[in-house]
């Protein structure tokens, strides 16, 4: 009979296995911190300009959606606390300033044109909110004291509806506004519509 081959106890004591695993760990890094982090990281805060955009401030509050838009002057009224009223003022425009006098606010309606960038200001009045328009594949956490910019581009007309995906109190479940993605002309016409609502011209 034939001579069978005796067991190796000692095992293979080359390292040249863990030598690669190690190089292969290396390039993972590399090109994960040196390239995939910045380049995911620059695709994320990049954001349009003002003068290229729809700019809207978003005001979150316990339990509603106030959107604040700039008037044909583009520019932003100062906001006070002192002035906040819910039903009247509930972003507290200072409307005694020439820059908020043709300002335009909302409650739950958000209205945009499509085809064009837009960039809004998230910021929140009591506590953390949750800005979520699933649709446009849209979320960002609201957190009291900072003003977050958020911006995308509507592609598609239509209505839509903005949710809030943080349990912000016991009013949580009707924190529900509306979008509604319009075509330049009509929503060019909305706002024309909306800023003789708020600022009707003086009788002659």
């Amino acid at each position: 009979k034939g001579a069978h081959p005796k067991a190796n106890y000692t095992g293979v004591k080359s390292h040249f296995s863990s030598y690669i695993e190690g190089v292969v760990a290396v390039v993972e890094v590399i090109l994960l911190v040196g390239f995939s982090i910045p380049l995911w990281a620059k695709v994320v805060v990049q954001t349009p300009t003002e003068e290229e955009s729809t700019v809207v401030r978003v005001v979150a509050q316990q339990f509603q959606w106030n959107c604040h838009y700039p008037g044909p002057d583009g520019k932003f009224g100062p906001i006070d606390v002192k002035l906040m009223d819910d039903q009247t003022n509930p972003i507290g425009l200072n409307r005694e300033d020439p820059a908020g006098k043709d300002d335009v606010w909302t409650i739950n309606q958000l209205h945009l044109p499509v085809n064009k960038p837009v960039l809004i200001y998230l910021s929140s009045k009591d506590v953390i909110h949750s800005f979520s328009l699933p649709e446009m594949r849209v979320k960002q956490d609201i957190i009291p004291g900072m003003q977050i910019p958020i911006s995308w581009t509507p592609t598609v007309t239509g209505d839509y509806e903005i949710a809030c995906a943080q349990l912000c109190g016991l009013g949580h479940y009707r924190m529900r506004g509306y979008m509604t993605i319009h075509t330049p002309e009509a929503f060019q016409q909305w706002l024309d519509e909306k800023q003789a609502e708020l600022n009707p011209a003086p009788e002659s």
